[in-house]
């Protein structure tokens, strides 16, 4: 690679904008920008950053990148905030209240077990799309894929007169059974093209073909609603990274763990929703498969939340449907645990109760210690207090920090109605932090059958590095890893990951207990999987090699609302493969709910198979460590004790080089992110530039 050829990948969070970037030579940097409301502005400042890293200007810098990745939470927060794009859906008559009544959990789904038990909750999440703009029309098909009622042409007349006096800029398009046979929803289609050009329409056979009215329209509603706003935002940034003089194509993270192009996305957005915290994951991943590390925990401490993924013999624990702003969305996604926690997060007393978040100070005000005209406490404020952070070196030192103002804000607010000093309400407010991050992780861990003291922790994240150690002791995990790039971590998942797409194909086959399986069905489920994998195979596009392939099923017992998903067990699909798949559906279903849980008396369900290719993108330089542990002098850092502060090593470094050893309590300081190695444990650092701290076995 030419060294002055760049790799570059992007992340934008609710209060920074992380921009990762890697040169021929091995040269790296990761820069951060402070979020903005229109997105582009902050990527652009972003890309500015790291341009002045390098000593190149902006439009040298860009037409010197091969790679361009992103990941983005645009479409995320255009769903929560109600910003997305008024949307119609059309409808099989007769089916006109499916997402109202939704499933049984509808009015609670996506809440916690302690806001469900809130009244002033139920019904928190209205349907995607109003009743008043689903419209249905005169038609049926049954799960044969029969024409039992033609579509009646005069319903779609009346249909299309209610779309235009809606006001829809895109529209939803779900009949039943569509997945056994689309013919009228390609009709619907093309009349809507007709009629209204300019309308964003998606078809449910194409965005959810699976069984399940309900999911499959909450899904695509979600995805015509989303589509006006990503393609705008997406064809924006494209434009405005052009010209600068960027030449390759945008690619974006998906949620499902691999990057494809910004066009793709525009068509189907519904599927990168959770890309920013899918791509922390997948960067575990790598680094894991580097280090020979096949179980691995990768948590992201941003500014707003708190991401945590799971990596079990080398492959993400992924699920085929996610709930975001209480809609369902079937679509598979990498297994992220996220809750309203970080930097950001506000502490406040309220009837002599401390709590923090889920509220953020976000990037605009931001925490008090910013200057930016916050005045509420949050946990970064409690972090400079207790000297984890430091006055001038925040964000790369491009960033000053106010340490008197986080004192004030936090003595006035905090320590003041509780009766502590100003040092005690900081350390109350951490621990009260790390506490809901450490029960996340216990249900991402032990509540899904993993014991969390057989996993080595990847911390990332402006803030991960700083907690990692206080979760690690709290959940007994022996070993946590920070990387260089840690801050961005993110940022280098979208811009180390491989294109991947998936593609799913309803399929229902009933299996007797007796484990057998028909030549019939063996023989549909090879079709069905070959129509996938040319359907996936036409998604993927022109690719350098041969993709690999992973073929998946989901199956669940005779009877049952939920499916597991699980890996075909051997290439050739016949009678003992099945056999094998359904062994390990059993393995794996005794593993979530406990021995003995399986029942196999019930006998067995598949629902649908599903094709996921991934193709390999030309590798980057990979970087070479190169940097001294230089010391810094001392801080005095609060751990375990407000009354008893410990007085550290401070140390720094960009990307250490291999085989350094420290002793905690010290901190490591490096752009944009500072390691606590609490008393007690020690670090080292690899070959590939990470520390990985060590704690000893007696405080596991």
């Amino acid at each position: 690679m030419d060294p002055d050829r760049f790799h570059v990948g992007t992340d934008v969070g609710g209060t920074f904008t992380d921009l990762w970037a890697i040169a021929g030579d091995g040269r790296q940097t990761v820069v951060k920008a402070p979020s903005t409301p229109d997105i582009v502005t902050g990527i652009l400042d972003a890309v500015g950053l790291a341009a002045q890293a390098f000593g190149q200007d902006v439009p040298d810098f860009c037409a010197r990148i091969d790679r361009f990745g992103h990941g983005t939470t645009a479409g995320l927060n255009a769903l929560l905030t109600g910003n997305a794009a008024p949307t119609a859906v059309i409808t099989t008559e007769g089916f006109r209240d499916t997402l109202e009544i939704g499933r049984l959990k509808r009015q609670v789904a996506g809440l916690t077990d302690l806001e469900v038990g809130d009244y002033l909750n139920r019904g928190r999440w209205a349907p995607v799309v109003p009743r008043t703009s689903v419209f249905e029309v005169r038609e049926r098909i049954d799960r044969t894929g029969e024409v039992v009622v033609p579509l009646d042409p005069a319903s779609v007349a009346d249909v299309l007169e209610s779309v235009e006096a809606s006001g829809a800029s895109a529209v939803a398009i779900c009949t039943l059974w569509s997945v056994a046979n689309p013919v009228h929803e390609l009709a619907l289609r093309e009349a809507v093209a007709q009629r209204f050009p300019e309308l964003f329409v998606s078809l449910s056979h194409e965005v959810a073909p699976s069984v399940g009215e309900y999911a499959r329209m909450s899904t695509t509603a979600t995805n015509a609603a989303l589509g006006p706003v990503m393609g705008t935002y997406l064809a924006t940034l494209d434009a405005a990274l052009r010209e600068q003089g960027l030449s390759v194509p945008v690619r974006v993270m998906t949620g499902g763990g691999g990057v494809v192009p910004a066009d793709e996305v525009g068509r189907e957005p519904v599927g990168a929703l959770l890309s920013g915290p899918a791509a922390g994951v997948i960067t575990g991943q790598i680094l894991g498969r580097r280090m020979g590390i096949d179980r691995l925990l990768t948590i992201d401490v941003g500014g707003t939340s708190f991401d945590v993924g799971v990596v079990v013999d080398g492959s993400p624990l992924m699920r085929g449907e996610v709930i975001v702003g209480g809609a369902d969305i079937r679509r598979p996604a990498i297994d992220v645990g996220t809750i309203g926690a970080g930097g950001g997060s506000i502490a406040r007393v309220q009837d002599g109760s401390l709590s923090v978040g889920p509220q953020s100070a976000g990037a605009t005000p931001g925490p008090v210690c910013y200057g930016r005209g916050g005045t509420q406490a949050t946990a970064t404020d409690a972090d400079l207090v207790l000297g984890v952070l430091d006055e001038t070196g925040f964000a790369g030192g491009t960033m000053r920090l106010s340490r008197s103002a986080a004192e004030a804000a936090i003595a006035e607010q905090i320590a003041a109605p509780l009766g502590l000093s100003t040092v005690e309400a900081a350390w109350g407010v951490r621990q009260i932090l790390d506490s809901k991050m450490a029960d996340l992780l216990r249900t991402v861990t032990i509540e899904r059958g993993h014991d969390p003291r057989e996993f080595v922790m990847f911390a990332g994240g402006g803030q991960g590095p700083s907690h990692a150690w206080a979760l690690c002791r709290e959940l007994g995990i022996r070993s946590f890893v920070v990387t260089a790039t840690a801050t961005g971590q993110s940022a280098y998942g979208t811009g180390t990951s491989d294109p991947r797409v998936t593609a799913q194909r309803p399929c229902y086959v009933r299996i007797p207990p007796a484990h057998t399986v028909s030549e019939d069905d063996v023989a549909r489920l090879e079709a069905e999987f070959a129509e996938a994998g040319e359907a996936a195979v036409r998604r993927m596009g022109p690719t350098v090699g041969e993709p690999t392939t992973e073929r998946i099923v989901s199956l669940r017992y005779r009877g049952q609302a939920h499916h597991l998903d699980v890996p075909l067990p051997e290439p050739q699909l016949d009678a003992a493969c099945v056999d094998k798949l359904l062994e390990r559906f059993e393995a794996q279903y005794e593993a979530l709910f406990g021995a003995g849980a399986a029942f196999r008396e019930a006998g067995f369900e598949i629902l649908s198979v599903r094709v996921m290719l991934t193709a390999r993108l030309t590798a980057g330089a990979r970087p070479t460590p190169s940097d001294p542990l230089v010391a810094a002098g001392t801080r005095t850092v609060v751990f375990d004790d407000p009354g008893q502060p410990c007085e550290c090593p401070v140390w720094t470094t960009a990307f250490p080089a291999p085989w350094q050893h420290i002793e905690g309590p010290c901190l490591v300081v490096y752009p944009g992110q500072t390691l606590v190695v609490p008393p007690g444990a020690t670090g080292r650092t690899d070959e590939l530039g990470n520390i990985v701290v060590t704690f000893p076995e007696e405080s596991s």
